[in-house]
């Protein structure tokens, strides 16, 4: 376990998202502590609409074979160099994490389910930046494809919202710059007041 301990504003600040990794396994129970601490999410009447799939230590390599078999159809044509390149960018990974919601039929349901796993997701990331780890939230098509659906285990009425991949690396991406809160924000009665200057 990393003892780094961020502040909850040096964590948010300074969390990238992590496409390169070292290919370095994140720890079964460095894992499920970042989990454990990460259902403190805000949901609606405690609800906690998530389940997870979680693939790392040796169960990854089933995982593998099904990122391959969906993502690469014609695999068995290439040759093992060109393979192992394209396979890259999961086989680096150090673990993954398959974030599962119910898809109510009530959409007030389902819209504050996603927005309550969203913020889990987050805390997931933002928890795992404390221990030195990276984490890219990845939404690819093939997580509706029915043969993945089925392998993954997601029944009928649910939904995979994220392919969250985590693990260690040795390149920090530069920041993006974010916008500042004078170019999103609304003061609250404002707008009235400017309408009434043009008039």
């Amino acid at each position: 376990m990393n003892e780094q301990s961020l502040s909850v504003r040096e964590a948010i600040i300074g969390r990238r998202s992590i496409k390169k990794f070292n290919g370095q396994p994140v720890d079964r129970d460095d894992l499920m502590r970042i989990i454990d601490d990460a259902v403190w999410a805000p949901n609606h009447q405690n609800r906690e609409p998530w389940r997870l799939v979680v693939a790392c230590g040796k169960e990854i390599f089933q995982l593998y074979k099904l990122l391959r078999d969906t993502t690469i159809p014609k695999w068995k044509e290439l040759t093992d160099e060109a393979l192992d390149k394209q396979m890259q960018k999961f086989t680096t990974v150090g673990a993954f994490v398959f974030v599962i919601v119910p898809e109510d039929v009530r959409q007030k349901q389902r819209l504050e389910d996603y927005a309550a796993a969203s913020t889990f997701i987050q805390n997931i990331q933002l928890l795992a930046w404390d221990y030195g780890i990276g984490s890219c939230w990845k939404t690819p098509d093939f997580l509706d494809a029915p043969t993945f659906r089925e392998a993954i285990g997601a029944k009928p009425g649910e939904r995979i919202i994220s392919m969250l991949q985590l693990g260690y690396f040795d390149e920090l991406p530069k920041a993006v710059e974010r916008k500042k809160a004078k170019e999103i924000v609304t003061i609250f009665g404002k707008l009235d007041e400017e309408e009434e200057k043009e008039v």
